[in-house]
């Protein structure tokens, strides 16, 4: 097995990684995508999911550039390849957004990975892609060791999340909002959390926002501090 708290400790003197330019085939079609390639012995990959699209969220949003640096940059040790796409209807990938079935799209970017790299992979995602994120890790036979859902929503312009499938989801997961994050009250955040299968952490930056807006640095810490507790 390989601890993901050893593997912080490697490459923190590695050249900044080769970023690359990628489609996927999607279930509707084209999906624009770019991947951070990593050291050529890294024991995982990575994916990070973009929040809404009719909110602006692409793969090139700030809070999921900032957790793509955790899991690939240098300064965080890490040096794993990690891949960002855009959801359907977003950007250059094809289709139209529907708000549901983007899960699937998640599953294409995981099989693409799995093809590439043949390496356990770490999902992470923001808002709205947090939600699909932690839908697609329910699908049985994803090579999915652990998920990180950071500003996971539990209701955003008229549209409510459910989430009754995270008692079936006994991958690792942390749970990473800002205190303050108007699209996830606190008491109905730890409602869900509580309902979710073990193993499972809530961490809450006090005074963020949904966004962490003037706190993407402890957003950052904290989930390199999650990746370090991990033992896979």
């Amino acid at each position: 097995m390989t601890s993901l708290g050893a593997s912080v400790k490697a490459g923190r003197k590695a050249a900044t990684a080769r970023l690359r330019s990628i489609d996927l085939t999607g279930p509707e079609g084209r999906l624009e995508a770019v991947v951070n390639e990593g050291q050529p012995d890294a024991p995982f990959a990575a994916l990070v999911c973009h929040p809404h699209p009719k909110g602006g969220g692409t793969l090139h949003n700030k809070v999921v550039y900032h957790a793509m640096k955790v899991l690939n940059a240098p300064e965080w040790g890490l040096r794993w390849p990690v891949l960002r796409f855009n959801f359907r209807g977003t950007g250059l990938s094809e289709g139209e957004h529907d708000g549901k079935d983007e899960w699937n799209d998640v599953l294409a970017a995981l099989n693409w990975l799995e093809n590439e790299y043949a390496l356990p992979i770490i999902v992470a995602g923001f808002s709205f892609g947090a939600a699909m994120a932690l839908k697609a890790c329910t699908e049985t036979g994803t090579p999915v060791r652990a998920v990180a859902a950071l500003g996971l929503p539990t209701h955003a312009a008229g549209r409510t999340y459910r989430y009754s499938f995270l008692k079936h989801l006994h991958l690792p997961k942390l749970f990473l909002s800002g205190d303050q994050d108007q699209y996830a009250p606190r008491d109905e955040l730890e409602t869900l959390i509580a309902a979710a299968s073990e193993p499972r952490k809530l961490v809450l930056v006090p005074g963020a926002d949904h966004f962490f807006t003037g706190h993407l640095a402890l957003m950052q810490s904290s989930l390199a501090g999650w990746l370090k507790e991990q033992a896979l």
